[in-house]
């Protein structure tokens, strides 16, 4: 436990056990450091405590505060107070944030990573586009919100594998496969057109090229199973370019075809009838879906013998199972809302506890240039895909974009704004805050004065100071529970909130005082926790840090 959850630690057992406050009363209660800076007069930790527990003891809640306050003691705690109706605010010692600074120093990541209590082998699936075309700018939002939650999960120790599923066995590879032909005819000079339903998209033109120049004129006498697999293969390899540009790899890509291939979905459907929840009607096998809270049941196999993608879904749900995954987890668009009842459904058919599988919805993405909607057509193939946003704005503010809104609110990517090198472009100015430590950092260098390897923080710290650290600590909290919530979102927006917090400190505060060398060197080791903690932040963003701008 770090400094605060020792603090907190104490607190709760001095409420179980001298108070008699029932323990699930105790986890409905808030006990946090107070990160506002607009609200740093009501103390350093703030509690509703008193609030909470009053109607369990049958007290007032004021009264009940007043008793904790006569009675809990700390060594870190200065002084406790009573706000309105039993707000409880606490006071801590300058000496609390010495050894918070230097355990911050001593620990560092491990200072935010350590404590999570849970286990999992996890399975995060996202992104598993169509190999029809090129990712579209919704596959940004998508891989992003996969992404980062994998990475969050592996910096709290979790065993976590990012998957993508390639959906290749059913009519679009079909369709992709035609429309790929025509293309090439076209090439050839034949007078053809594509069916209104066809992929219209211009890569298959460029693809079509490059395929006439390797294989020769003599291409129109190739099998239909040809053009299918050619160019799969190559949107395949195309977005996984992408991806890699975009700073996500894959350690699986499953393709659906061999669930077919090794008649894992015919074997998962049997597990269904064996456990009475499919019936026949009209030829065709149905699964009892609306048991379990589906507003109707699914086909499974229509009357001609074709399998549905619910099928395909049963099979690669127990196949991820079978593969030794705990718990799983989609990113899906929220088009599929109806798609997350479906698959519970599934789970709990084939006797799976549901909670093993958690499904994250995201929102459409509306790409905004010059201040106007920006319009895509992928039919009509005048499409922005993600590959032309990374060109546009790079890696890193592609990334940031995606992720700074709630996954579940429509999101604006402003392309002007992740443009401009300004303080209104929320990236740019967390990097320059980083840069900014690097800055202070080379110029003490220039004074010759290093960062001590054991900092002990003598000077007392201003409240600015206590503030930032308080700030710096509340990460591991947000980490642990944006593992439970899975709100990613946040990541992005604390990073902005600590740098506009050290760039107001910059502003008032002079870091290298030559005059000063002791406060010099207090404040130097200050501002490197400072960028420590931005560092973890990018890292779990997965966004690259510039040194220099």
């Amino acid at each position: 436990m770090n400094y605060f959850e020792k603090i907190q630690s104490s607190f709760f057992t001095f409420l179980e056990q001298q108070l008699s406050i029932p323990h699930h009363v105790i986890a409905r209660c808030s006990f946090e450091l107070n990160c506002d800076e607009d609200k740093q007069q009501f103390g350093d930790i703030n509690s509703n405590i008193a609030m909470v527990a009053a109607k369990e003891l049958k007290t007032n809640p004021r009264q009940l505060a007043q008793t904790i306050i006569d009675q809990f003691q700390h060594d870190a705690i200065a002084t406790i107070e009573i706000a309105g109706p039993g707000f409880l605010n606490f006071t801590l010692h300058n000496q609390w944030y010495v050894s918070l600074a230097q355990e911050l120093d001593r620990k560092k990541d491990s200072f935010f990573s350590e404590g999570y209590t849970k286990s999992d082998n996890i399975n995060i699936e996202f992104i598993s586009a169509n190999p029809t075309g090129p990712l579209h700018i919704g596959h940004g939002r998508n891989g992003i919100l996969g992404d980062v939650l994998a990475t969050l999960y592996q910096f709290l120790h979790q065993k976590v594998s990012k998957e993508f599923y390639i959906n290749d066995a059913g009519v679009q590879i079909t369709k992709l496969g035609q429309s790929f032909k025509i293309r090439c005819l076209q090439e050839l000079g034949q007078t053809i057109s594509l069916p209104e339903d066809a992929y219209h998209g211009e890569y298959l033109t460029e693809l079509a090229k490059t395929c006439i120049e390797k294989f020769g004129d003599n291409i129109e006498k190739k099998p239909d199973l040809f053009f299918e697999t050619y160019a799969k293969e190559h949107m395949l390899a195309m977005q996984q370019e992408t991806l890699e540009r975009y700073g996500i790899i894959f350690q699986t890509w499953f393709s659906e075809k061999t669930l077919h291939d090794h008649n894992k979905v015919e074997q998962a459907l049997q597990k269904l009838i064996d456990r009475g929840y499919t019936y026949t009607q009209e030829n065709a096998l149905w699964f009892k879906s609306t048991e379990f809270g589906d507003d109707k049941d699914r086909v499974l196999k229509k009357s001609n013998g074709d399998l549905t993608y619910v099928a395909a879904d049963v099979a690669y749900l127990i196949d991820k199972f079978e593969r030794g995954y705990t718990q799983l987890f989609m990113i899906l668009g929220h088009d599929h809302h109806s798609y997350k009842t479906r698959l519970h459904a599934i789970m709990q058919a084939l006797g799976y506890n549901p909670q093993q599988l958690t499904i994250i919805l995201y929102q459409l993405v509306h790409l905004i240039k010059d201040g106007k909607p920006a319009r895509m057509s992928k039919r009509t193939g005048n499409m922005f895909t993600l590959s032309d946003i990374i060109d546009e704005v790079g890696k890193n503010v592609s990334r940031f974009f995606f992720l700074n809104r709630k996954a579940d609110a429509e999101l604006e990517f402003d392309i002007d704004l992740a443009l401009s090198q300004s303080n209104e472009n929320p990236i740019f100015y967390i990097q320059y805050a980083y840069v900014r430590t690097h800055s202070i950092y080379n110029k003490a260098q220039e004074l010759n004065l290093q960062p001590a390897d054991q900092p002990k923080f003598e000077q007392s710290l201003t409240d600015s100071e206590k503030l930032i650290l308080k700030k710096i600590c509340s990460l591991k909290t947000l980490l642990h529970n944006i593992a439970d919530n899975h709100q990613i979102h946040l990541i992005a927006y604390y990073a902005y909130e600590l740098a506009s917090l050290f760039q107001k400190y910059y502003n008032t505060h002079r870091v290298i005082e030559p005059d000063n060398m002791q406060i010099s060197q207090q404040r130097l080791n200050f501002i490197l926790l400072v960028q420590q903690t931005l560092q973890t932040c990018f890292y779990l963003m997965g966004i690259t840090p510039l040194k220099k701008m």
